[in-house]
């Protein structure tokens, strides 16, 4: 089926993404892989391409696209590529950044945005805690005043970009009295006093995204870096859950497709018993649920990104289309292992890795099961 929602603009923009990908990053990947991380070459090379600015207002080094269709391209180009880039950059790019752009002050924006938008300053998100989960309210990272400035101390885990991270949008409590409502969001940069590390840490797949735990210790801030208003964190990170949302859907949906397209060739050239092996009925009534079902999928993720450019989607349509893509997802990438027989199970093959790096999408932005949660209490329930 056509997809109808990309016009002429978008799908040149989809060209040059396409093009600095195959020039830029896909010759570096098995380097990426062993590193297990993205080298900053990659950000400065993506921010100098503009690819890093889309959300970012023209005075501080963006372009101010004004369209999520054009980072819903950007997105779907990189998960054909590689699902680690897609998160890491969707975590940077559409992520963090926004908090800034609509929250932060005009001296923040001024610090921090230009080198957002040329790869020169990497963020991430510090939202989830050990023990935590998708449980934002109850996070126990906390910042006391003391005089002028804020003493925080905490830990978050499972943080993307954290291992490289240069500014981290932190969640930490401020009045442990108003439960979400005493939680305020902090910009904390890695050269802060306090601030560390732990190490990248070994996840089963999306081994090219750095993952890693970080730490504050008496770390003392100024109001200067409190990003929004005090106690008005929880209701940002809410407002902003759902562009994160819809792009872990778009991400899911390009990235099973690919693969997909992938082993449909591996079926018409793989032969057994005198015949394509997608000429057997059983794999050949496969591939065409595989098909329905993205392309079932992509449909309802692109109406999604196109109300979210219209500013109308709502954050129940994005737990509905975070929770379905990353259900098809899988299913659909199990079966292309399955179809591949024992190459699937070959960490040399495009197909092991993508299926070890999807599992992830049914956990994070909010697992699954919260999504429904979310949809069934919307239900009235």
């Amino acid at each position: 089926m056509d997809r109808t929602i990309y016009t002429e603009d978008h799908e040149a923009f989809r060209q040059s993404a396409a093009a600095f990908l195959a020039k830029k990053v896909t010759p570096e990947l098995e380097e990426h892989l062993a590193a297990k991380s993205l080298p900053r070459q990659f950000w400065l090379d993506a921010g100098a391409e503009g690819f890093l600015g889309l959300e970012i207002p023209e005075e501080f080094g963006g372009s101010d696209a004004q369209d999520f269709r054009f980072n819903a391209i950007f997105a779907e180009e990189l998960s054909k590529v590689n699902a680690a880039l897609a998160s890491c950059t969707g975590i940077h790019a559409d992520i963090t950044v926004p908090y800034i752009v609509h929250l932060g002050t005009q001296a923040q924006k001024e610090r921090w945005l230009p080198g957002c938008a040329s790869g020169e300053i990497l963020t991430a998100i510090g939202m989830t805690e050990p023990g935590g989960g998708s449980d934002l309210a109850a996070l126990r990272t906390t910042a006391v005043r003391d005089g002028d400035e804020w003493v925080i101390n905490g830990s978050k885990t499972f943080i993307t970009n954290g291992f490289s991270a240069d500014l981290v949008v932190t969640a930490v409590r401020t009045d442990p009295s108003k439960g979400a409502r005493g939680i305020t969001l902090f910009g904390i940069e890695a050269t802060d006093p306090g601030f560390s590390r732990g190490r990248k840490l070994d996840k089963v797949g999306q081994e090219e995204s750095d993952t890693a735990e970080l730490f504050f210790e008496n770390i003392r801030l100024g109001d200067d870096r409190i990003i929004g208003e005090i106690g008005g964190g929880f209701i940002a990170m809410m407002q902003k859950l759902p562009q994160e949302r819809l792009g872990a859907a778009v991400s899911n949906v390009a990235h099973a497709k690919q693969i997909l397209a992938e082993t449909i060739q591996y079926c018409h050239d793989r032969k057994a018993f005198g015949q394509s092996i997608g000429s057997l009925q059983h794999n050949k009534f496969l591939l065409a649920e595989l098909v329905t079902k993205i392309e079932v999928a992509e449909a309802y993720v692109d109406q999604a990104v196109l109300a979210h450019s219209e500013g109308k989607l709502t954050a129940i349509d994005a737990a509905k289309a975070k929770w379905w893509s990353a259900e098809v997802q899988n299913d659909v990438l199990d079966d292309c292992v399955q179809l591949h027989g024992g190459y699937g199970f070959m960490n040399e093959y495009r197909v092991a890795r993508a299926w070890r790096d999807a599992r992830v999408t049914k956990i994070w932005a909010g697992s699954n099961e919260i999504m429904k949660e979310l949809i069934g209490r919307d239900l009235g329930f």
